[in-house]
């Protein structure tokens, strides 16, 4: 008996191993299919429940699928209403697991050659190219998978073990009883799929009937929630919102299928117990249930957020002003949509520093606010992604480091430029404390040499926001303009100086300004020439 209980406790652990493993290179080989996929989203909801179940069905998670969406709600990139449909068209998608499961226990005999599988991946896990890797992955996760369901059907096999379940059943066959052993034992194991797939499992070696495997599944939808829910701790309000419209649409679920299927519990067993497979008979509940569960609620999407909303207010818009507007943590589970995220990210970031330089020599009060606000912005944006690159760093493929290389020095030079328009107010703020004025002269030389900088800096945004290699040369060319201007205005200075044109008070005030100009400009051509060289420098192009 014991023997029994140790052996299906190892099968269920080796089951969420294999289940885990198979999520994982899934995610990893579809990286790039679930960016396209997810950046179709429309306000089609119909549309919406479509990306949730490939989005699904690809990774092989619901409660990943929904941890993703939550980070993209957070992040602003999707709406409350578009996350609604995608969360129940990934409540469909999770029910592929199970049908998996269901084959386990078929005529088609096909245990041994998926648990083969086991070895092949762990052969291909020996070669050096990452795809190749990420499909031994896959392969790997799927023969442990079936080997866990290979020790729980035969530690679910003997008799003592078969006696003790079916009266521990009989005890609590009460159906709210087994809706809440459904929430529990789900929210332990963190996943609807695999709950459902020992309860598929179970009912295949006729330790559990049909009537109480119903109403386990349907608690089963309540306990995966647990996942989104932790998600959302410590994240915007939207973020909760959508977690508590996953919660919401499964108790309800629940809630209504419950009072539908406990009067005709005996009709619906009687449906059900037309199909010979006791494993595919709470498949096929499954899938129909968790069908007919999102044509029920799909037309009431708006209400399920105006619900939402209600419960949870709108925070203080000063709390949210600091936070990062593409990326968020929930996004490290989907590495190569977080980099299109980060991206997103580093191109605000540039803007508010564009506008920082553009204001940086007009001392007003108007100004000196928005400067102050947009460094924020930056210095914020700086450490916040830098700390979420670093973490991104420990889950990504050879190509994508080479990219996170890039991004880590694109924001220490954006940082800098916005350092350098701090220090360009300040000067014009200390003269004009002073009452010191350059002369018409200088203010001109400086004039041009600002425009030159401002050219620069519409080339390398070009360079970076859309990997135009054609622009650098004119990028470089810019450079070496500004150096030139560089010599040519502190020669200048020092002929007016030797002439007594110009005050020796203002020497140190027109030197600090070309040089920081020249320092921007040296800036500007890392952040363009990071497309072809990670650190930014030129003669690796």
């Amino acid at each position: 008996m014991w023997l029994s209980i140790l052996t299906l406790l190892t099968g269920v652990g080796v089951f969420l191993v294999g289940m885990n493993m198979m999520s994982n290179g899934l995610e990893k080989c579809a990286g790039r299919g679930m960016k396209t996929l997810l950046g179709k989203i429309s306000t089609n909801r119909f549309a919406g429940v479509g990306t949730g179940i490939a989005a699904t069905a690809i990774i092989q998670s619901s409660s990943a699928t929904s941890v993703i969406v939550i980070g993209f709600v957070n992040a602003g990139i999707m709406t409350l209403a578009q996350a609604t449909s995608i969360i129940m068209g990934a409540n469909v998608g999770t029910t592929v697991t199970n049908a998996l499961v269901a084959l386990s226990g078929s005529d088609f005999d096909i245990d041994v050659y998926m648990m083969a599988l086991a070895f092949v991946g762990v052969v291909m896990s020996f070669f050096k190219k990452e795809s190749i890797k990420n499909v031994g992955t896959i392969l790997s996760g799927l023969g442990v998978l079936f080997i866990g369901l290979d020790l729980m059907s035969g530690a679910l096999g003997g008799a003592e073990i078969k006696s003790f379940f079916t009266n521990l059943f009989a005890t609590i066959s009460f159906p709210l009883l087994l809706i809440l052993l459904g929430v529990i034992f789900t929210a332990l194991v963190q996943s609807s799929s695999a709950a459902t797939g020992i309860v598929i499992v179970m009912a295949g070696q006729g330790v559990l009937g049909i009537g109480e495997a119903m109403f386990i599944v349907l608690g089963a939808t309540i306990g995966t929630c647990i996942t989104s829910t932790l998600a959302s701790l410590g994240a915007g309000v939207n973020a909760k919102r959508t977690a508590f419209i996953h919660l919401l649409i499964n108790v309800v679920g629940t809630c209504v299928f419950t009072a539908v299927i406990w009067p005709l519990s005996s009709t619906i067993e009687g449906w059900l117990l037309q199909i010979n497979d006791p494993m595919w008979q709470i498949t096929i509940f499954h899938i129909v249930y968790k069908i007919l569960l999102t044509i029920v609620l799909l037309p009431f999407v708006n209400q399920l957020v105006a619900i939402a909303e209600k419960v949870f207010k709108d925070a203080p818009t000063e709390s949210e002003k600091l936070k990062l507007k593409y990326v968020d943590e929930r996004l490290l589970k989907s590495p190569t949509i977080a980099l299109m995220q980060v991206k997103k990210e580093i191109n605000y970031m540039m803007e508010k520093v564009k506008e920082n330089i553009d204001i940086c020599f007009n001392n007003s009060n108007e100004n000196a606010v928005t400067l102050a606000e947009n460094e924020r912005v930056i210095d914020f944006t700086n450490g916040a992604l830098t700390n979420f690159l670093i973490k991104l760093s420990a889950s990504v493929e050879e190509r994508e480091e080479v990219l996170i290389g890039a991004y880590f020095h694109v924001l220490n030079d954006l940082e800098r430029i916005g350092d350098h328009a701090e220090n360009f107010y300040e000067i014009d703020e200390e003269m004009a404390d002073k009452g010191l004025e350059f002369s018409n002269l200088a203010i001109e030389e400086i004039k041009n040499m600002r425009q030159s900088v401002r050219e620069m800096f519409t080339l390398a945004e070009q360079a970076f926001k859309n990997l135009d290699v054609t622009v650098l040369p004119n990028l470089t060319d810019l450079e070496n303009k500004v150096d030139e201007e560089k010599r040519q205005l502190a020669s200048s200075h020092y002929n007016r100086l030797a002439e007594g044109k110009c005050k020796v008070e203002l020497s140190p005030y027109f030197t600090s300004t070309i040089s920081g100009l020249e320092r921007v400009a040296d800036h500007l051509v890392n952040v363009g020439y990071s497309i072809v060289n990670p650190t930014g420098a030129q003669d690796d192009e």
